[in-house]
């Protein structure tokens, strides 16, 4: 199926919900004015569209293949890549002083965003490698950015994040690969890193000619738990002094995973040390390894919150353009009784202003939220403090809405949607892992509850839902949700335990999340003044803003009715 890049919607939200007409009256980010902006959008929309579009069907039913720890990604994909690279669009925002154009977050989030949309699973590559940047940006020493920035900034060399073990899943301070100083020789004051890590998206491939891998590894005698991690360079070629590579490090991949969906990027299960010449050069403090990470992750969060709206959009464009075509049956209302595209009958057109009210609106919190990154990266505390409590509602809310957009794009299709060659199922299942990587989305609402809720007092949320409340008073089913959101965050607050507030937290963090989406919705509306912008509004608050409101009883209702059974009678 062809894709069409949403470049209008982008711009617009751009516009209205990230203020970049205001960034770009900071000196910091000059460059990024309208005509820059829109020159943007409109290039990596026709890029997304020409190349790696395309490549999609490809990437889903022949995928990455694994041979004697190479992995090869399907035919056109590594041409793509080097075409991405060579345009410059891995640079967008990456630091000026690395090759980097230094253009605000946002526009990055457009250009990734844009290439999501037309190839999920190829997108995660220059996802990991903007969060490698991130961390080593932050973290590194002068040397490291020196030697390893420039090219992961082009995205000639791509990077990994590498957490999860076997043993720990979720629990980082479970890892237990080691880090060994070495005394002596070539490598004297780095590391001998060794370990087995797994779920390494692209952790091999043949795109990029270096991979960068960022490791959490423990050192001798490091506490236990999150205390004792740190973190490591570990490159596949070593890089000389004048950044030329050399021979190949002691890491490999042993195998990838057989999934459900993103068949085109190659989740791998990553071996270090295998010959005990793995070598590695700690990030930043020993022992500040996961805050390092943290930085990385944050990134991450963002950019996975925006995939899903990549494949909503998708499968909302395929969804249309088959309720458009589709003939069958007459309207039920109509006299005449010839056979009319479904796109004509109530439920079909249920649906598709359903799954374009959720894919707009969680676009509207994806901008929204850059634009305060970039407003934080200027300096503002406030703003800083307002996108870290957005992370955790763009990546839970916005994945979850990837999933209900994708399984209704399957049910317009009918039968159809659930036979493999129409490509709806493709959609379906690439957009089930967002819920579940870089932090499941009960570990994103656990985050809203015992970490971000916490911002002074709870003042943050506070000011946030105050200033939807206050601007929507002419919007009473989207200010009425904010009022009762405020309310329960209050509660939370000041009088739940910590037991209610987790059993809470996952229904409170999605009011608070359409609260955001329908606020920034509601600007747009207003700014626009487009007529269909202001139909899918007023849907998204007539029937999406009621339903979240109608989760306040399921965010109060205390952690006592899931402990009613002890665990034996709950699941036998």
């Amino acid at each position: 199926m062809d894709f069409t890049p949403p470049t209008a919607d982008q711009v617009l939200a751009m516009k209205v919900c990230a203020g970049i007409e205001d960034l770009a009256s900071h000196e910091r980010y000059a460059a990024a004015t309208p005509d820059v902006v829109e020159a943007i959008a409109e290039g990596i929309g026709a890029f997304a569209a020409g190349e790696w579009g395309p490549l999609n069907r490809a990437g889903d039913t022949v995928g990455a293949a694994w041979a004697d720890g190479t992995v090869t990604l399907p035919e056109g994909y590594a041409d793509a890549y080097r075409a991405f690279v060579e345009q410059g669009w891995n640079s967008i925002a990456g630091p000026e002083d690395f090759g980097g154009q230094g253009l605000p977050f946002t526009l990055a989030t457009c250009v990734l965003e844009t290439l999501g949309a037309a190839n999920m699973g190829f997108t995660l590559l220059p996802v990991l490698t903007v969060g490698a940047i991130e961390a080593l940006h932050h973290h590194g020493s002068e040397a490291q950015k020196a030697l390893y920035l420039p090219k992961l900034v082009s995205g000639e060399w791509s990077g990994t994040m590498n957490l999860t073990e076997p043993q720990a899943g979720s629990d980082v301070g479970a890892l237990r690969s080691t880090a060994t100083p070495i005394a002596q020789g070539p490598h004297a004051g780095k590391y001998r890193i060794a370990g087995t890590k797994i779920f390494i998206t692209f952790g091999e491939h043949d795109a990029a000619e270096n991979i960068i891998h960022l490791v959490l590894a423990r050192t001798p005698d490091a506490p236990a738990g999150t205390r004792g991690i740190s973190l490591f360079i570990v490159p596949k070629f070593h890089v000389n002094a004048d950044g030329s590579l050399g021979e190949r490090n002691d890491v490999r991949c042993v195998s990838i995973e057989h999934k459900l969906g993103i068949h085109a990027s190659p989740t791998c299960v990553m071996s270090y040390g295998d010959h005990g010449e793995c070598i590695g050069e700690m990030v930043g403090r020993e022992n500040a390894g996961l805050a390092a990470m943290f930085t990385m992750m944050n990134s991450a969060r963002i950019n996975v919150g925006s995939q899903g709206v990549q494949i909503a959009e998708r499968a909302l464009q395929q969804a249309s353009r088959y309720a458009r075509d589709r003939v069958q049956s007459a309207r039920a209302s109509s006299a005449d009784k010839t056979p009319v595209a479904i796109i004509e009958h109530p439920d079909v057109r249920r649906m598709i202003l359903r799954m374009r009210a959720l894919t707009e609106g969680a676009r509207a919190l994806l901008y929204y939220t850059a634009g305060q990154v970039d407003r934080g990266a200027m300096g503002d505390e406030a703003a800083g403090k307002r996108a870290e409590l957005l992370v955790p509602l763009l990546k839970a809310w916005g994945t979850d809405v990837g999933c209900e957009v994708a399984s209704l794009g399957v049910q317009v299709h009918g039968g159809m949607g659930f036979i493999e060659e129409t490509g709806a199922a493709q959609h379906y299942r690439d957009a089930r892992i967002a819920p579940i990587y870089e932090g499941t989305n009960g570990i994103q609402a656990a985050d809203l509850v015992t970490r971000k809720l916490g911002f002074e007092n709870g003042g943050v949320l506070q000011a946030l839902l105050g200033d939807i409340s206050a601007e929507m008073e002419d919007v009473p089913e989207v200010a009425a949700l904010a009022k009762d959101a405020a309310a329960i965050g209050q509660w939370m607050t000041t009088s739940a335990s910590l037991d209610d507030k987790l059993s809470g937290s996952v229904p409170f963090l999605t009011m608070c999340a359409v609260a955001v989406a329908g606020w920034q919705l509601a600007r747009q509306a207003r700014a626009s003044g487009d007529p269909a912008k202001t139909a899918v509004t007023k849907f998204f608050n007539r029937a999406i803003a009621p339903e979240a409101r109608g989760l306040g009883a399921a965010a109060m209702a205390g952690e006592e009715l899931l402990y009613e059974l002890d665990s034996a009678a709950l699941v036998g």
